[in-house]
């Protein structure tokens, strides 16, 4: 039994990870500000297990952070707390950076002040820290070819070209050898969480995790939330009756992981504490373009073909898979849930689920 405190405990991923940690006889301690985007009636979420004791506060607040590693004296900290909306960081840079980074620094100056040391610190990233990751050529070689301009997305210009001309082919990213070129505020204020929480673990001594996530799916995903996940935002628009509509022109490549195996990814990484830091990417190790996902949608509700729109947006990656080797390898890693299987429970859910 170990005492754990996870930070925006109340999420998507924090109330499956609580469930999964109090069923293995922890004291899982959960702390989230509630905000209104992600909870609309700013209660405790009824996914939240009730042997969870919830503390509610702002990851931001310097006060929140004595009385609440007091009370809770983490063995693990799992550190969840984090704005997440890719475009919207571009629009709300402050709010992103206050929320990541701020956040992270309140907890670490409080951790420090106080002399706790937890045994270990699990910190979710995300694969947004790769950018638009490497590419290929058509020979073979390797290159980084950085962002899209807005006037390339403006021309309707997608994909990424080589010196022959010819269209480069993306490579599944792996924390071991992928470079790191954030494109968006979100992916800078996840990686720079990385940057402090390695640089502070390794001075105290504090065993870190990081998990860097692929694109989350399933029941329970705030299905009100404008900048939550693009297949709970396709699950909603079937639900109302509307046809999908998909950006750019469809071909944008995703690793979408479902949510029972991004928790079991991260109770195995609580279980296994590593002697130095560890960084392991978790998806589901296949990529598919987000035409392919909303066409199986719709055919599986029996709904209008996806409409292929054109639009896109600022600060988004052309393509996102990763390599789950190294978490098979360190964590036994092995998602259980196909991508069909994962739409069909989330159809379903989305089907009855409340906006409000």
């Amino acid at each position: 039994m170990s005492k754990i405190l996870i930070t925006g405990g109340c999420g998507f991923i924090g109330c499956r990870l609580a469930r999964r940690l109090v069923s293995a006889g922890n004291d899982v301690i959960a702390v989230d500000v509630l905000h209104p985007q992600v909870h609309p009636k700013r209660i405790r979420p009824v996914e939240l297990d009730e042997a969870v004791r919830f503390i509610p506060a702002d990851v931001t607040v310097a006060d929140t952070w004595e009385p609440l590693l007091r009370h809770a004296a983490p063995e693990v900290v799992v550190h969840l707390a984090a704005e997440t909306g890719t475009g919207q960081s571009l629009a709300e840079a402050s709010r992103h950076g206050m929320v990541n980074v701020v956040g992270t620094t309140r907890m670490l100056d409080a951790l420090y002040q106080l002399d706790l040391r937890p045994e270990h610190i699990v910190l979710a990233s995300s694969r947004a820290v790769y950018g638009d990751g490497v590419w290929a050529d058509s020979a073979g070689r390797l290159t980084y070819p950085g962002v899209r301009s807005r006037h390339d997305l403006e021309q309707g210009r997608w994909d990424y070209v080589g010196s022959d001309g010819q269209r480069l082919s993306a490579v599944p990213s792996a924390a071991a050898t992928t470079e790191t070129h954030p494109t968006n505020i979100y992916a800078a204020t996840k990686l720079a969480q990385e940057h402090m929480l390695e640089a502070w673990c390794a001075a105290t001594g504090t065993s870190l995790s990081v998990l860097r996530l692929q694109n989350v799916y399933g029941p329970g995903q705030s299905i009100g939330n404008s900048y939550t996940g693009v297949l709970t935002y396709f699950a909603s628009q079937i639900a109302a009756g509307e046809t999908i509509e998909v950006y750019e022109d469809g071909d944008i490549i995703r690793d979408f992981v479902y949510i029972d195996d991004v928790a079991a990814a991260l109770a195995a990484a609580i279980a296994a504490p590593p002697i130095a830091r560890r960084t392991v990417d978790i998806g589901s190790g296949s990529a598919t373009t987000i035409l392919e996902v909303a066409k199986t949608m719709a055919r599986l509700s029996d709904a209008a073909e996806p409409k292929v729109t054109g639009r896109f947006r600022d600060g988004d990656v052309r393509a996102a898979s990763c390599s789950i080797a190294a978490a098979a390898s360190d964590l036994g890693y092995s998602p259980a849930t196909s991508l069909e299987s994962g739409v069909r429970h989330l159809l379903d859910w989305a089907a009855n689920a409340d906006c409000s």
